[in-house]
């Protein structure tokens, strides 16, 4: 790629339609994105079959994603600055549709993980340069607005998912869950082009290669060693090595990026209060997160002997309340402020986590829809409030910097959700290998809605007037 001719700002849309055409448009991949990972984690069940594999080594399927986009996505910010967030994002969206496509030819396990981690390469870029091209485009004042608009049709990809998995899964093979990506991702890639303006940043100067290998091996041996701990697969002392090198490769990042100039992942970012409370609290709650879409699937297919179009019907439940929370979320923030909506939502997001422990073949379906829609609810404005805050106090010319932070921490989080999960899943089976029951998701799901919960001391020392200046609130006296 050549680069664009450097400049040192931004153009921004004229309107305030343009800004908004611009955020639908880029969330087109979110959409992609979504679809394809909430409908996958329905086929878990359809695939261990196919694969001959154990439900919970399925995992793999989707921490192998998480880990090329955690490993990647430090140098999407660079990427971007130097070759412009546009012609970026539409690579990385190609990229994503190859790998959609391989993987719907996978034949096994590992191949199924290599060309996940295809797919990650692409959402490695998607994801965060997407995020620089809305909060570039849209003006202080409007940004809460703008995410809201940038993250509903993303809201859709979970809410058409889990049914349309179930659905494919019921008159075809589990290959077209895949497949099912390419006309999406063609049409999101129109709307780019048609709708989103050719942003040039400053020029972001030589790349960081050090602080990029020094990264990349922390996140892998991190990943690496969440998901053998406790499974039985290595011997201790090989875990034990993994969580060294993983710690030790952390500390000699931090220590290179507090010494360059222009580190690849810029973690001086975290003295602003707002963007560290959304980067810690925010990953967090991410365990959570990571966990739910892991296990509900395998609660609902493998333990209560459900169907995969039953399991995605019901489970749609939590996009329906992610969905009602969009439109909202900027009301609420604006008169609660971003402070009370994060402990509030956190609380209930942590009760709301850990009720499906307890769902059995009796329990109402209609309450179990119920559970996973407020549950979706809280966790979507949780998320708006987390991912707005976050560039409240962040100077405009670190932006990009601050989104691949923020991508790579929340991806970190998701990741070792779901090695958490499987790991209470392991744990609560005992030697039962080859037996999934109900009671067995007890110790998993109560064990998330309590890591989710640990978020909330964090955000309870942000000041109340945290984000007073983006959120259209004015500030309270002294």
């Amino acid at each position: 790629m050549t680069p664009p001719p450097p400049s040192t700002e931004a153009p921004r849309p004229s309107s305030t339609t343009g800004s908004r055409l611009a955020s639908l448009a880029v969330a087109s991949a979110l959409f992609m994105e979504f679809i394809d990972s909430t409908a996958l984690s329905t086929a878990l069940p359809a695939l261990s079959t196919a694969f001959g594999s154990d439900p919970v080594h399925l995992k793999l399927a989707l921490t192998s994603y998480i880990l090329a986009l955690a490993v990647v996505a430090p140098a999407s910010g660079w990427i971007a600055d130097r070759y412009g967030p546009r012609r970026v994002f539409m690579t990385a969206m190609g990229v994503f549709l190859v790998g959609s496509v391989l993987c719907g030819f996978s034949r096994s396990l590992a191949e199924l993980v290599v060309f996940r981690t295809l797919q990650g390469v692409g959402g490695a870029l998607m994801v965060p340069v997407g995020r620089l091209i809305v909060v570039s485009s849209a003006p202080r004042e409007r940004l809460v607005s703008a995410m809201s608009w940038f993250t509903m049709p993303a809201l859709v990809g979970p809410l058409v998912g889990p049914p349309l998995a179930g659905f494919i899964l019921k008159i075809a093979d589990w290959p077209w869950i895949f497949f099912i990506n390419v006309p999406v991702g063609l049409l999101g890639m129109l709307a780019v082009l048609r709708f989103v303006p050719p942003l040039h940043q400053p020029y972001p100067g030589r790349f960081d290669r050090k602080g990029f290998l020094l990264a990349a091996t922390a996140i892998t041996s991190l990943v690496g060693a969440s998901e053998v701990v406790g499974m039985g697969l290595v011997p201790v002392a090989v875990q034990l090595g993994l969580w060294g090198l993983a710690f030790g490769f952390i500390a000699a990042y931090i220590r290179h990026a507090l010494r360059v100039e222009r580190p690849v992942l810029n973690v001086r970012l975290v003295r602003y209060d707002t963007f560290r409370a959304s980067l810690i609290g925010g990953t967090v709650v991410r365990v959570g997160l990571g966990a739910t879409p892991f296990l509900l699937p395998l609660l609902f297919q493998v333990g209560l002997g459900w169907g995969p179009l039953e399991t995605g019907l019901v489970t749609v439940g939590t996009a329906v309340g992610a969905m009602a929370c969009k439109p909202v979320a900027p009301g609420i923030i604006r008169r609660f402020g971003f402070r009370s909506t994060l402990i509030f939502s956190n609380l209930v997001t942590a009760a709301l986590t850990a009720l499906p422990a307890f769902f059995r073949g009796w329990t109402p379906v209609a309450l179990m829809v119920v559970v996973l829609a407020v549950g979706g609810f809280m966790r979507s404005m949780q998320f708006t409030a987390l991912n707005t805050v976050a560039y409240a106090d962040i100077p405009q010319g670190t932006v990009s910097n601050a989104s691949t932070l923020s991508v790579v921490t929340q991806q970190m989080g998701l990741s070792l959700g779901i090695s958490f999960g499987g790991l209470m899943l392991h744990l609560a089976r005992g030697d039962a290998e080859g037996v999934i029951t109900p009671s067995q998701f007890i110790l998993p799901f109560v064990g998330v809605g309590v890591v989710t919960a640990l978020a909330g001391p964090l955000f309870r020392r942000m000041s109340p007037e945290a984000g007073a200046s983006i959120q259209g609130r004015r500030r309270m006296a002294a």
